[in-house]
């Protein structure tokens, strides 16, 4: 890379950034850090009340922001969620894949899951997303470029139990991401993957107990909760031009708890 400028470099100003998930949980704060940055942030999320909310919200203190109600699994919904972003700010920058099928999901044994239950999760977590990247591909490819993050979870590192159906989902989001990294590194496309630990955000809180959540943070070299704010640095800097040449790679960040 030449003529790199620090002072651009890392920055997500301009940027025209569609979020998944985008309206709760730990979307809502990925959405609301990237348009207090300047960028031009597009909230995706089937919480259609939830997502506007979000974004009127960020529009109230200056930020740009829309909301588009989409289910990730529906072909025409995510075609829509594209048209609709490039009539409003004509090219697509970043896409973060954060929507998934997790929080109200029960912990229980593999052999347990009901079949219905297993597809559902493989449709949202993994179909959404090829479905999100197929969209998107044609505007970054025309525009010459652009990011993609997708996001895992780090108990693909451990093989966490009880609901081997998420973890599963999360490990062939890496697989996803290295083999489309290879596909797209032509069009100068960018495709990463994050891998969170346990993120006490506004769902997952929800769904867990309190026995569940307590000595989480024991086994990492960092000893406190994790929270939503912990994973917005990465997500920018794999948004931003100063990860420009960096593709096909999963950063883990779960304060020290698996050594990647």
């Amino acid at each position: 890379m030449t003529g790199f400028d620090v002072n651009t470099a890392y920055s997500v100003k301009g940027k025209v950034v569609i979020v998944t998930g985008g309206g709760t949980g730990i979307g809502k704060v990925y959405s609301q850090r990237l348009a207090e940055s300047g960028a031009k942030v597009v909230l995706a999320d089937i919480a259609g009340e939830a997502g506007e909310a979000v974004a009127a919200g960020i529009r109230e203190q200056g930020g740009e922001a829309i909301a588009i109600r989409t289910d990730v699994i529906d072909p025409d919904a995510v075609q829509a969620l594209v048209d609709q972003t490039i009539a409003k700010w004509g090219r697509i920058d970043g896409l973060i894949n954060n929507a998934s099928l997790m929080s109200v999901l029960p912990r229980g044994d593999w052999f347990r899951i009901p079949i219905d239950e297993w597809d559902r999760v493989m449709a949202v977590n993994l179909k959404g997303i090829f479905l999100c990247c197929r969209a998107v591909y044609p505007q970054m490819k025309a525009q010459g470029g652009g990011r993609i993050v997708n996001i895992s979870s780090s108990r693909i590192w451990g093989g966490n139990p009880n609901r081997l159906h998420y973890t599963t989902s999360k490990a062939g989001v890496v697989g996803l991401t290295r083999a489309l990294a290879r596909e797209v590194g032509d069009d100068k496309i960018g495709v990463n993957a994050i891998t969170p630990g346990f993120t006490e955000s506004e769902t997952q809180m929800a769904s867990s107990s309190s026995n569940y959540v307590a000595g989480r943070d024991q086994g990492r070299c960092f000893k406190r909760p994790q929270f939503p704010d912990d994973l917005v640095g990465a997500v920018m800097f794999l948004i931003s031009d100063a990860s420009s040449f960096i593709t096909g790679q999963t950063i883990n960040v779960d304060g020290g708890q698996a050594m990647h």
